[in-house]
């Protein structure tokens, strides 16, 4: 009779629970859509590095999705949304450069929906081709959750933009390596 026990089992692998899903997804769209948000209330124009990382990484989507039959299945209709910053970026070339204010606005509001709401639906896209499983588990409210927090923190972003001034000074901004928005607060 041998006084060695018998080795321990391995635990199981455990799959995330629908409500950890919701929650990778709802922090990670929130740190995406935040910046965008709050330099369109500070500055009140989503800055053209945003605007062109949003296109590049909707655009390698777009194309994983295109090239590859699974990726295009699980993305479906979804996979169109990611050429949202493809048509601003081809609206802001094609349009003649133009002194009426009315054209220039109409262009900055596509451009600022199109970062805003492409956002979010582009890191799904991409969240579903790296993680495919991921939409299958979260019920439908655990999705209306996740885009009633963004939209949250995009709204409260944008609104912390606005009102800058009240809670942070010039020097933060240049100190952060940002230009001054308007209307900020001198240091004292």
């Amino acid at each position: 009779m041998s006084d060695a026990e018998p080795p321990a089992a391995e635990p199981l692998p455990r799959a995330p629970l629908p409500f950890q899903q919701v929650g990778v997804i709802a922090v990670g769209m929130s740190l995406a859509v935040w910046w965008p948000a709050f330099t369109l209330g500070a500055w009140g124009e989503i800055f053209f590095d945003d605007l062109l990382t949003v296109w590049a990484a909707a655009t390698a989507a777009f194309l994983v999705a295109a090239l590859l039959p699974g990726a295009r299945k699980r993305l479906g209709w979804t996979s169109l949304t990611l050429l949202v910053p493809t048509v601003v970026l081809l609206i802001e070339l094609i349009l003649p450069d133009s002194d009426d204010d009315l054209a220039a606005v109409v262009v900055a509001l596509i451009a600022a929906l199109a970062v805003v709401v492409g956002i979010p639906f582009m890191i799904w896209a991409l969240a579903k081709v790296i993680w495919p499983e991921i939409g299958e588990s979260i019920p439908a409210r655990g999705k209306l959750l996740v885009l009633l927090t963004v939209f949250v923190i995009a709204v409260a972003s944008f609104l912390l933009g606005a009102n800058q001034s009240r809670f942070l000074t010039c020097q933060d901004f240049t100190i952060s390596g940002n230009s001054e928005p308007p209307g900020c607060t001198p240091a004292t």
